[in-house]
């Protein structure tokens, strides 16, 4: 079965659907490099979808990931839709520590998606910012203030949690 023909099987649940697809990608059924192409030519939902799969697939196995990949969710943060956005960036949290010296694209694009209306957004930018900032690269010497700027207009108890606690993770040590 091809990753076409299941998505467009009606007869299975989207949550079954991403993950066969993660499975397939730990497998090595299909490559992450497989799934990227396909997502980049689909629509939002089917994109989403993919991201997702990925997301459940690198939260097992980081290493999975590559530059690539690290390219395409960071541009696909400043996708229109809401889902792509907040899958993306926790792709980006699952993966930042495989590449400290590469990030530059997705932090510019999670910190834009800090200002987004929607929680769900705002949370998931707040959980990879958080792990890029544990890294402890030179980006924290920016970073760091930008953040403590978020969480002064953040309302949210629990997105601001996410970087007092990444902070508190830093200051430590």
């Amino acid at each position: 079965m091809t990753i076409s023909e299941l998505l467009n099987d009606k007869q299975v649940k989207p949550k079954d659907k991403t993950e066969i697809i993660s499975s397939w990608i730990l497998s090595g059924s299909i490559s992450v490099k497989e799934l990227i192409k396909f997502a980049t030519s689909s629509k939002d939902p089917v994109k989403a979808t993919c991201i997702e799969a990925l997301e459940f697939a690198t939260k097992i196995t980081p290493e999975i990931a590559t530059l690539d990949c690290l390219a395409f969710v960071s541009t696909s943060l400043a996708e229109k839709a809401p889902r792509i956005k907040w899958e993306s960036a926790k792709v980006i949290g699952n993966i930042a520590h495989l590449f400290p010296d590469n990030l530059g694209t997705a932090i510019r694009n999670l910190l834009s998606n800090t200002e987004h209306p929607g929680t769900v957004v705002r949370w998931s930018a707040a959980f990879a910012l958080g792990q890029v900032l544990k890294l402890n690269t030179k980006v924290n010497k920016a970073l760091l203030p930008a953040i403590e700027n978020i969480c002064q207009r953040e309302e949210k108890n629990s997105i601001r949690k996410l970087y007092f606690a990444a902070v508190k993770k830093v200051e430590k040590g």
